[in-house]
C-alpha cells in the first residue's frame, strides 16, 4: 500500500527553500553594490539608477552594461583568485578601486 503525501510538509519545505533563495539573492545584491563601489550613492539615487536600468528596452544600451558587467567580474577575478569555489558572477566578499566602472554606469 502507498505511503499519502504529507502536502502540507512539501508546501512548507518548499517555502523555506524559497526564503533561502530570496535570502541569498538579497546578501549576493548587496555584495555587488559594495564591490562596485555603489554603496557609496545614496539609496534614492542607487534605487533611481537601478529603475532605469530595468526601464530600458534599448538593446544597444543594455548591451554595452552587460559586456562592462563582464570587464568588471574578469578584471575582480584576475586581481583575486576565487579561494572559496563561488561563482565569478557572484560579488567577491572584499571591494576593489573599482569607483571609475561604476560611476559613469547610465552615460552609455
Amino acid at each position: 500500500m502507498r505511503k499519502p503525501r504529507d502536502f502540507d510538509a512539501e508546501l512548507k519545505t518548499l517555502e523555506d527553500k524559497a526564503r533561502e533563495l530570496r535570502t541569498r539573492k538579497v546578501q549576493q545584491l548587496g555584495e555587488l553594490v559594495i564591490a562596485t563601489g555603489a554603496d557609496q550613492l545614496g539609496t534614492d539615487e542607487l534605487a533611481g539608477a537601478l529603475v532605469a536600468i530595468a526601464e530600458t528596452k534599448d538593446a544597444a544600451k543594455r548591451e554595452a552594461w552587460a559586456k562592462r558587467g563582464v570587464m568588471f567580474f574578469e578584471s575582480r577575478s584576475r586581481r583575486t583568485a576565487p579561494t572559496t569555489g563561488r561563482n565569478l558572477r557572484q560579488a567577491p566578499a572584499q571591494p576593489g578601486s573599482t569607483q571609475s566602472q561604476a560611476g559613469g554606469m547610465g552615460s552609455q
